[in-house]
């Protein structure tokens, strides 16, 4: 089993709640204040995990320059009070910034027996396999 410190099990909680309020703001039609909270835990509770340290050098990468930039654009234009179009920016951004761990995901999603049966269901594998490819999101 893995131990985690202190600030690292308050980092997934935050993280959690984080995820919790941007799915909760989406689902109430775009909240501005649930999808700003969301942000907010989202983002410290990532630096948490991971440390500040590492945080800031996982988002100002020089070949990461344009997915931290539609990234943090995207929350500060839902801090700002436009959430749909920053929704938007977030979700590209968030796929330009992840898309290294996508492959690792999918791989360990397959192994899940219930889940695995799910992802090679006819129309789901060819999805999952296009996003399951490390360089087809460029």
């Amino acid at each position: 089993m893995i131990s985690l410190t202190d600030s690292q099990k308050i980092g997934m909680g935050l993280t959690g709640f984080g995820v919790f309020f941007l799915f909760f703001g989406m689902m109430l039609f775009f909240d501005k204040a649930l999808l700003a909270i969301g942000n907010i835990l989202f983002v410290s509770g990532l630096s948490f995990v991971i440390g500040l340290e590492r945080t800031f050098r996982f988002f100002f990468q020089r070949h990461k320059v344009k997915a931290t930039s539609f990234f943090l654009g995207g929350v500060l234009v839902v801090l700002i009070g436009w959430p749909i179009i920053g929704v938007v920016l977030e979700i590209y951004g968030f796929f330009l910034l992840f898309r290294g761990f996508f492959p690792v995901a999918v791989g360990f999603i397959r192994r899940v027996p219930v889940l695995g049966s799910l992802l090679s269901l006819p129309g789901i594998s060819t999805l999952v396999d296009k996003i399951g490819e490390s360089n087809n999101m460029v």
